[in-house]
């Protein structure tokens, strides 16, 4: 707190703020258009957000990373992908020499790129009819670390399978199965797959032993 305001609520205010103008466009009603993110994510997630949305709690100006560089000009447009009736839409954040780039935000240097990010890459590489991907992890201190990807056919199949397994949940309103990942404590949804979250007071040692401090 500094003087009358609460900055910490300004800047959670502000990230929120272009947290939502930066979001992929999904139109919740049209069972027929599924956006990539849907399905390389957990499809249950995937379904609340569609049909029982709660907001996400973004950290950071870290998390926008993505979303940044597909509104500058020179991110990449999206594009569409027919699987018989249904339309898969996918956007890279930049296509480069005829290579398909993912920027994503990291906590530190990673040894291996996280899977769904791979899938996600892959994916947009069959979309945009591309040989060649590569994901570029950035780090709050600008450290980089980036993988490179050939475009694989087995993956984008099982993209293709999650596709029509979130298009036949949506129409008969049946909440996908649980699909339990590292992802799953950030949820905003954790709490109507899992148990309820306890909000518990942190004590020093001190205090677990019953050494408080005296009067």
């Amino acid at each position: 707190m500094m003087g009358d305001r609460d900055f910490r609520s300004v800047i959670q205010n502000t990230v929120r703020s272009i947290g939502k103008e930066l979001e992929i466009e999904i139109d919740s009603e049209n069972t027929q258009k599924i956006h990539l993110q849907e399905v390389v994510q957990c499809l249950r997630r995937s379904y609340y957000d569609r049909l029982e949305p709660e907001e996400i709690e973004r950290k950071g100006f870290n998390d926008l990373l993505s979303g940044l560089l597909r509104k500058l000009q020179y991110g990449s447009e999206p594009k569409e992908f027919a699987i018989d009736e249904i339309q898969l839409k996918g956007q890279a954040d930049m296509i480069v020499d005829d290579s398909i780039l993912l920027f994503r935000a990291a906590t530190s240097e990673l040894e291996s790129p996280n899977a769904n990010d791979v899938l996600y890459l892959n994916a947009c590489m069959w979309i945009y009819d591309k040989d060649d991907g590569i994901i570029v992890y950035i780090t709050g201190d600008r450290q980089e670390t980036t993988f490179s990807l050939t475009r694989n056919k087995k993956m984008f199949e099982e993209i293709i399978r999650r596709v029509r397994v979130l298009h036949d949940l949506l129409k008969e309103k049946k909440v996908p199965i649980l699909e339990p990942s590292v992802d799953c404590s950030e949820c905003q949804y954790y709490e109507r797959c899992f148990m309820k979250k306890k909000n518990t007071k942190q004590l020093s040692l001190a205090e677990m032993l019953g050494m408080g401090k005296e009067d």
